[in-house]
């Protein structure tokens, strides 16, 4: 675990910079839980971080209330949500090569993404939200085992919270909600210290570093549906006055989307690419020039483009700002710098509505 020492600087935004350490993971691999077909273990290609984005938008520092040629400042008027939808499949604590699980490269990527976010975006007003691939809490087989004693199909043994089996609230069962407290295998197993009632973090808070850290830590007990997870992240019902994630979309922000799978098919979310992304749109009022999205998972976004009837390159190909990183880098740091150089390039051309 790394403990993030910021806190919020008068205007939103970060303060003081990330320190940071390492992040611990478990070396336990998933057992239980559910699996689908579609691995995308000894896939090709040439693991190169490309981006494509459309439009004309022309480069600016942001975050300085620039004129984007339009009369109206850009700048995304210095508010960034990001949105990370996470598979939780026991795929995602599998080994490949020496690089390890591709959830441990995830979990220790994130004290880059932090320095990227405090070295690029430190005077921005940050949101963060974490969702998972599921309407799950928590591991079944851990559920059926409590309160021990646990066998090899409970890998986080004494650690999981038996307390709370049956008890969790309703948003942690449900689709699209931000994560606050994971459970089973190789998840953290303890709240992670967000402010009561709220399902992101922003950049008022003084954890932000660790609190980072422990959501983004959804553990290897359950699916990979990230686009259906996705549509109900964004949606009135979850994100909207009322909802799991109210607060977390602001209508004058720019939306950053992270999807993450080693699952190279989606066959199993319900919905459409277009419903999908259609969701996405009517959160940011329409506007596609709103949102940047970050595919985690095929080899590159030639190799995803070039696909036939493949989901979620579908979905990601619906938006003029996009990123598609090869799921079996060994870091994922260097991606999440260069979706960072995109989202200043967004940026620059985004004009609230």
């Amino acid at each position: 675990m790394f403990v993030g020492a910021c806190g919020a600087r008068e205007g939103g935004g970060l303060q003081g910079g990330i320190g940071v350490t390492s992040v611990a993971v478990s070396s336990t691999g998933p057992t239980g839980g559910s699996s689908s077909t579609g691995g995308m273990e000894g896939s090709t290609g040439s693991g190169v971080v490309e981006s494509s984005s459309g439009g004309t938008a022309v480069r600016l520092d942001v975050g300085d209330g620039s004129d984007a040629g339009t009369g109206q400042p850009g700048g995304c008027k210095g508010k960034i949500d990001f949105l990370f939808v996470i598979s939780r499949a026991p795929q995602m604590g599998e080994p490949y090569k020496s690089y390890g699980t591709m959830y441990e490269r995830l979990v220790a990527s994130a004290p880059e993404f932090l320095a990227t976010i405090e070295s690029k975006f430190a005077e921005f007003d940050v949101h963060v939200l974490v969702t998972k691939g599921d309407n799950l809490w928590g591991s079944a087989d851990c559920d059926e085992e409590c309160p021990g004693p646990f066998t090899e199909w409970c890998p986080t043994g004494e650690d999981y919270p038996c307390e709370m089996v049956g008890k969790v609230p309703a948003c942690d069962l449900t689709w699209g909600a931000g994560v606050v407290f994971n459970a089973g295998s190789l998840a953290l197993n303890k709240p992670c210290g967000l402010p009561e009632g709220q399902r992101y973090i922003s950049s008022e808070q003084a954890n932000f570093g660790e609190a980072f850290a422990c959501v983004l830590q959804v553990g290897a007990s359950g699916s990979y549906l990230v686009p259906q997870a996705l549509a109900a992240a964004v949606s009135p019902k979850v994100a909207g006055p009322g909802g799991c994630n109210e607060g977390f979309l602001r209508e004058d922000a720019l939306l950053v989307v992270t999807l993450m799978t080693n699952m190279i098919y989606d066959v199993d979310s319900k919905g459409t690419p277009e419903e999908w992304a259609q969701a996405v749109l009517d959160a940011k009022g329409g506007d596609a020039s709103a949102v940047v999205m970050h595919y985690i998972g095929p080899p590159g976004i030639e190799w995803c483009e070039a696909q036939k009837n493949n989901r979620v390159c579908d979905l990601v190909a619906s938006f003029p700002h996009r990123l598609v990183t090869y799921a079996f880098e060994p870091t994922f740091g260097p991606a999440f710098d260069a979706a960072a150089d995109v989202v200043v390039e967004a940026c620059a051309g985004f004009i609230p509505q």
